[in-house]
């Protein structure tokens, strides 16, 4: 019997390589024959990294950069097992958790660091990035980026702009001629789940501006900057950046790609699923359990257990899928139309969040030993076979 055990980490509790490893336990001690396949995921925001690290056998890299107010900050990226490609959370470099509540300045706030990031991963010979966008402190459009990659934002007397999305007021030409070469042959992935665009009222500054310390003024002042950064992207290097979907992702840093790289943008647990191979990795497999912290009705819009679910199904039509969750909240009855088969709570009874987050291995592992129990209880009789002797299970970790 092959089984799948992919899931996200049970946040403040879990990794997903802890999850996997847990569940991979509770299903041995019920079925020591079943062949597990450990797939640590992620949905592209926070843990991607070390989920895409754990599942490929790459390496943690941990870099100095300019912080989102100009201070240094240590922040870490991943290089997966290929060699080849990098990983980064763009929060590393220029995440809010880097700003005190009373220090948030969207007005100056850079993406500087997280072309730095990029730059030392070209540095390690990386010739593919995945840039997860989400968690930012910034509304700078991405010119903070484009700067560290060696594109010059000039002012009307040919000076260069200082950090933050409002400079973009006085943008009034762009040169692109010392912009990192190494860029022109590097495949870069943009992990987006949101489709707000840059500018407007469903844009980067009205949505997410207030949360990084922005005023109503503020808003106003910033949108109007970044209309005007879009207006100069289109006239000086063709591209039209304002109205994609997901260019306002990460204060405009998704448009700051867009403008200055080649790069495309999927949602976060579709660019996963193909980093982990977790279709190759599911062919032929019988059951697959998934997870993550919580599942209901937002599981639906893009989440892992759900990715999981299509991805599994699409590479093994006839696979079963089971979901395991530490709450199981309302609306998540809807999801067994969309490819789940049963889904299962891990709590015993009622606990303090301390208790279950303290608790969450052992619990996540039980509930996976009686979901295989029934399970097994439930496949043809075998010759020889037993449900509960010596563990003798054979292993694929991460495949």
């Amino acid at each position: 019997m092959r089984i799948v055990i992919a899931p996200d980490s049970f946040k403040g509790s879990l990794t997903a390589r802890q999850a996997a490893d847990a569940i991979e336990s509770g299903v041995l001690r019920a079925i020591p024959d079943a062949e597990c396949v450990t797939i640590p995921m992620a949905d592209g925001g926070e843990g991607t990294v070390r989920a895409l690290v754990d599942a490929t056998g790459g390496a943690f890299v941990t870099a100095r950069v300019t912080g989102p107010l100009g201070t240094p900050v240590d922040a870490v990226y991943g290089m997966l097992g290929d060699g080849r490609t990098a990983v980064i959370e763009m929060a590393a470099a220029s995440g809010i958790q880097h700003v005190g509540a009373a220090d948030r300045d969207p007005l100056t706030a850079t993406t500087y660091g997280t072309g730095e990031l990029i730059r030392d991963a070209l540095d390690h010979g990386a010739d593919r990035i995945i840039v997860g966008l989400g968690g930012s402190a910034t509304n700078d459009g991405g010119a903070g980026m484009a700067q560290a990659l060696g594109v010059r934002l000039l002012d009307g007397a040919g000076r260069d702009l200082p950090f933050g999305g409002a400079a973009l007021a006085e943008l009034a030409d762009i040169d692109c001629s010392g912009m990192d070469p190494r860029l022109a042959g590097t495949d870069v992935r943009l992990a987006c789940d949101v489709t707000n665009p840059l500018t407007g009222p469903r844009g980067a500054s009205a949505v997410f501006g207030p949360q990084k310390g922005a005023t109503p003024v503020m808003v106003e002042r910033l949108d109007r900057a970044l209309a005007h950064y879009a207006a100069v992207v289109r006239d000086r290097l063709g591209r039209k950046i304002d109205a994609v979907p997901g260019s306002g992702a990460a204060g405009g840093l998704g448009a700051g790609f867009l403008a200055f790289t080649d790069a495309t943008m999927a949602s976060g647990i579709d660019i996963v699923t193909e980093a982990t191979g977790l279709k190759a990795k599911a062919a032929g497999a019988d059951w697959c359990i998934t997870g993550e912290g919580g599942i209901d009705a937002q599981t639906r819009y893009g989440k892992t257990p759900l990715g999981v679910a299509r991805a599994v199904r699409e590479a093994a039509p006839g696979c079963r899928v089971v979901a395991l969750a530490g709450t199981v909240g309302e609306g998540s009855e809807g999801l067994y139309d969309l490819g789940f088969d049963a889904i299962f709570g891990i709590m015993p009874g009622v606990a303090t969040m301390s208790e279950a987050v303290e608790h969450a291995a052992a619990n996540l592992e039980r509930t996976a030993e009686n979901v295989a129990r029934l399970i097994a209880a439930a496949r043809p009789a075998a010759s020889g076979d037993e449900a509960t002797g010596p563990h003798d299970g054979r292993r694929m970790a991460d495949g």
